[in-house]
């Protein structure tokens, strides 16, 4: 249900289980498109025959029907399958997991920056973090919220000219003039190079920055808001 707020009218997501989803939950649904197809997700003969190269992006969910610690082995299981088939395939896929355990996420490790691990262990982080500063919570509202901000990976090219020295304040009014609070930034030749794949969050404002073509920004921004792509001349 939350997935249906956050995605544009239209979008398809097909659950491959061992199960059938139940009806009820489908005709509730406004934006999204359910499919179904049968599948053991420990099974890689069973995964390879889903055509994983016709999605974008892969939800790893745990298994709320048996305990948590044989619900993460069978994520860990599968989670070396799907990296494997995207890699061998040439699937472009992203891959968002979920586990019980955080000692468990740390086994199954992060390869790349486009592969996130979530565990209970952000919660932790964020109700400490609230802990430390109550005013942190309508900033969290606003990001959980469908109808609020949330963290987009935009091309370089709406804020910058490509390979044009600049800094990351020019980023900043440049996404400013967009209605988008700029954090970071990414290098795509860096993507694959642990530990921070390519990104960079907070940087110096002052210090030089060319970005390329395949770079990005990453940015505060509303689902759906228009905005007008105005990349901004080198300080």
């Amino acid at each position: 249900m939350l997935l249906d707020c956050l995605v544009e009218p239209g979008s398809l997501i097909d659950i491959a289980a061992t199960q059938r989803p139940e009806n009820d939950l489908l005709e509730r649904l406004e934006n999204l498109t359910v499919g179904y197809k049968p599948c053991e997700p420990t099974l890689r003969p069973s995964l390879e025959s889903l055509g994983m190269n016709g999605y974008r992006n892969i939800i790893v969910l745990t298994d709320e029907g048996i305990d948590s610690e044989p619900a993460d082995a069978h994520t860990l299981v599968a989670l070396p399958h799907l990296r494997d088939i995207a890699v061998r395939y040439g699937s472009p896929y992203s891959i968002v997991t979920e586990m019980n355990n955080d000692a468990n996420r740390e086994i199954a490790q992060v390869t790349k920056a486009d592969d996130f691990i979530v565990s209970t262990k952000i919660f932790s982080l964020l109700l400490t973090q609230l802990v430390e500063d109550r005013h942190l919570h309508a900033v969290f509202t606003d990001l959980f919220d469908p109808a609020g901000s949330e963290i987009y990976l935009k091309p370089a090219t709406d804020y910058l000219c490509p390979e044009t020295p600049a800094s990351f304040a020019t980023v900043i009014e440049a996404a400013r003039h967009r209605a988008e609070t700029a954090i970071g930034y990414r290098i795509a030749r860096h993507s694959d190079e642990p530990p921070t794949y390519g990104i960079f969050l907070n940087p110096d404002k002052t210090a030089p920055l060319s970005l390329r073509e395949d770079d990005a920004v990453v940015v505060l921004a509303e689902n759906g808001r228009p905005a007008v792509s105005m990349p901004v001349a080198p300080d």
